[in-house]
């Protein structure tokens, strides 16, 4: 016969405590449980703070707010207690409030890993909301709809009615917001029990808080019911604000806190003014809250005016409300610096809008020396911006400064602010060119590849005009390493290669190195050698054949060869297209005013303050919309649609590209093979066994289905051998008329490899995909 151990540790002895027959003991093993739960956090302001109660989004917030400022020494050991669990329910029936709301925190964290077992805490909560005291209440109708159980749902709507009409605030706005969250578990519930006419009757409440929930529910809502498919205006859950609501919004605004205000102006944002008398009315009423020490409500307000100034006519008052917005936004940059740089990115969008609000207030951008880089990258953007004729000079001597900071990025950042800066004012520019032919002579590294990056977009800007800087910028040839200063200065180079003795040494340089070099120099090295041939043929040719040859045989970038092919091609048969393409005019460059579509940027506008306007994308870009199975299983049916006519697609495209086996041939010799084309071609290829598998779904592997479709040998056009031409050399002496267009072309070595414009070899099933061409 075994004997059994005995059992030890500390659930074992928190379980031995729970069941005590002493209410003191039993009190601080439920601390002592709710110590090892995730939230030990908000165990202690519950402790501290007889009163606290939180709804989940505060929680969370205030959770995580307390965690980040106490450090990681507040977080204790986390011990798995759910096995406790119905020791501790056994405590819920107490007048020791303090005791109750531990056990109710202890409820919300563990409800998930005993869903058969919460049903017993039922009696509990409907006893509670009967309780004489408001704050247990309370207390019990939030923990209800915290549970998100399947199982007390059904027992939850006679308590929230009644708390609906209860006689005090605290518990009215406590119930709103618990109409939200079982809507969203369980909407049809809502509708039949008239939740949503209650929550609309609630929006006239003598309190404003009431109020302020009320609406956050009914947005919360709404925002629910308008991601569903098939909703509609008539959905119970649309919140439509009409006149009378706005009033009573404007009325309540001035007297809920910073939470309400937020939830008030969100919904007053999303209001549509009936004419330019409303307009005007909510402007007037919501530039007060300018004035508010929380941020986030300085910014929904912010929001406010920015959508319903479009409704105002009168130019005075748009200069008023314009003028106020100023003040409040440089207040925002004095916040620490995570707040500053959320603040910055709202600006930025306000500016992009309005460039006028901080017009006169360039200088509070300024950086400092605590600056984190992510908060002075976001002030140059916005100095910029803001760059005037009547604030050029304080702004490059401010960004001269920063050039010399240790920092690499931001110096590079700020060298580049220079150059947008040449680029916005046409007045600046030379002065913006001296600035960073000072710090060309620094002959530091960084500083001198960042700054021929920026030349290069001022000689865009500025044909013909600075060209004296071309001298001091090749002598600093050898400091450039980066791939994106090389490219700057070869384009400078072949630019102005008629102006620059030894630009063909120059360039012979990087043709040398061409092989080694990234694909971004390659092209413009490729670019710039040409232009140098066309501008100067007679001292140009061997240089161009060079980087032509390489171009062609060594290089593994199919861009760089279709680019050089296409030089090739263009020097050898038309040199008068050949300059019309690779000199062609070129438009001056400018700074875009906005940096998102003109249709966004309004769609952020009535975005400011949430994550969309920091990230300046719409939010369906980066959260999801309902619920994920649902909307999985519908996107899938969708997807499969479109393969389907995706495939379809392919199908035609590859028959109607049988014609087309050599792509460099451009012989106007018509191909006649007796095959069927385009759609006849499609229903031709549809039949082998491989464009059905590919176009039902069923393919185990797309590539060589796609692979046996192209190389099937029935399918494959016929080719026939060019006629034969006469012999030139690699660029076309006879088409240059024995080279006297550019004298001394003939010259050039005829064994130089030249386009492939013979037939491809007939390829074989299966073969990889790079021989289809």
């Amino acid at each position: 016969m075994s004997v059994r151990a005995p059992r030890k540790g500390e659930n074992y002895e928190l379980s031995i405590d729970l069941n005590s027959g002493y209410a003191q003991k039993r009190k601080d093993a439920i601390k002592r449980v709710s110590n090892t739960a995730p939230h030990s956090v908000l165990t202690d302001m519950v402790l501290r703070f007889p009163g606290y109660c939180l709804d989940d989004r505060r929680k969370r917030y205030v959770s995580g707010m307390f965690a980040v400022s106490d450090g990681l020494q507040r977080v204790k050991p986390i011990l798995d207690v759910s096995g406790l669990f119905p020791d501790v329910l056994k405590n819920m029936q107490t007048d020791d409030l303090e005791q109750k709301k531990l056990v109710y925190l202890y409820l919300m964290n563990y409800a998930k890993t005993q869903p058969e077992l919460v049903i017993l805490a039922v009696n509990t909560f409907v006893k509670d909301s009967d309780d004489p005291n408001p704050l247990v209440r309370a207390l019990a109708i939030r923990t209800m709809g915290v549970l998100r159980a399947e199982k007390i749902i059904d027992y939850l709507c006679d308590p929230l009615q009644k708390c609906l009409r209860d006689e005090n605030p605290y518990v009215r706005k406590t119930a709103a917001l618990c109409v939200a969250k079982l809507y969203d578990l369980k909407p049809e519930l809502v509708i039949e029990n008239g939740f949503l006419d209650q929550l609309r009757d609630m929006i006239a409440d003598s309190n404003p808080m009431v109020v302020a929930n009320t609406v956050a529910a009914l947005t919360d809502i709404h925002i629910a019911a308008s991601a569903q498919p098939s909703s509609s205006t008539s959905d119970p859950g649309i919140f439509v604000i009409s006149a009378s609501i706005l009033n009573k919004l404007l009325i309540a605004l001035n007297e809920c806190s910073e939470w309400g205000r937020v939830a008030i102006l969100n919904a007053l944002a999303r209001y549509v003014a009936q004419d330019e008398k409303e307009s005007e009315h909510i402007c007037e009423r919501v530039v007060p809250q300018f004035q508010h020490a929380n941020g986030s409500v300085v910014l929904a307000a912010m929001k406010v005016v920015m959508i319903h100034i479009r409704g105002v006519r009168r130019e005075e008052l748009t200069k008023q409300l314009v003028r106020k917005m100023a003040p409040p936004l440089v207040t925002l940059l004095s916040s620490p610096p995570e707040v500053q740089w959320v603040a910055l990115r709202n600006i930025n969008l306000l500016l992009q809008k309005r460039p006028e609000i901080l017009s006169t207030e360039i200088r509070v951008f300024f950086c400092k020396y605590n600056d984190p880089l992510y908060v002075k990258i976001e002030k140059l953007d916005i100095m910029v911006r803001l760059a005037a004729d009547n604030n050029v000079d304080a702004l490059l001597s401010e960004l001269k400064e920063y050039a010399s900071e240790v920092d690499v990025d931001f110096v590079r950042k700020s060298v580049k602010a220079i150059g947008q800066t040449a680029v916005k004012i046409d007045s600046a520019a030379e002065r913006c060119v001296n600035v960073l032919l000072e710090l060309i002579a620094t002959r530091v590294s960084y500083v001198v590849q960042e700054a021929v990056v920026v030349m290069k977009d001022i000689f865009r800007k500025y044909p013909s005009t600075y060209e004296g800087v071309i001298p001091t910028l090749c002598s600093n040839l050898d400091e450039l390493d980066e791939p994106e200063a090389k490219a700057s200065l070869i384009w400078i180079i072949g630019e102005y290669a008629s102006k620059i003795d030894n630009a063909d040494e120059l360039l012979n340089i990087f043709v040398e190195s061409f092989v080694d070099e990234s694909y971004s120099v390659q092209l413009q090295t490729l670019t710039a050698v040409v232009k140098l041939f066309l501008k100067k043929p007679d001292s140009s040719q061997a240089i161009v054949q060079l980087v032509l040859n390489k171009a062609t045989k060594d290089c593994d970038s199919p861009d760089v060869r279709d680019r050089a092919y296409i030089y090739w091609r263009l020097l050898s048969t038309d040199p008068g297209a050949a300059k019309a393409v690779v000199l062609s005019y070129r438009p001056p460059i400018s700074i875009p005013r906005t940096t998102v579509a003109p249709a966004l940027l309004e769609e952020l506008l009535g975005e400011v303050s949430n994550l969309s306007s920091v990230y300046h994308k719409p939010a369906e870009t980066f959260v999801g919309l309902g619920r994920v199975g649902v909307d999985s299983v519908l996107q899938k049916g969708a997807a499969f649609d479109e393969d389907q006519f995706s495939a379809r697609k392919a199908l035609q495209t590859v028959a109607a590209g049988q014609q087309a086996e050599n792509l460099l041939d451009f012989g106007d010799d018509p191909v006649s093979d007796g095959q069927p084309s385009g759609l006849a071609a499609t229903d031709v290829l549809a039949r082998t066994p491989a464009a059905a598998n590919l176009m039902s779904g069923m393919s185990s592997n797309p590539l060589d289905d796609l692979v046996s479709i192209f190389g099937s040998a029935s399918m494959a056009a016929p080719t026939t051998a060019p006629t034969s031409a006469p012999a030139m050399d690699p660029l076309g002496m006879n088409a240059f008329g024995g080279g006297a267009a550019f004298g001394g072309v003939a010259s050039l070595s005829p064994t130089a490899v030249s386009p492939p414009l013979a037939k491809a070899p007939q390829q074989q099933p299966q073969e990889d995909l790079l021989g289809l061409f």
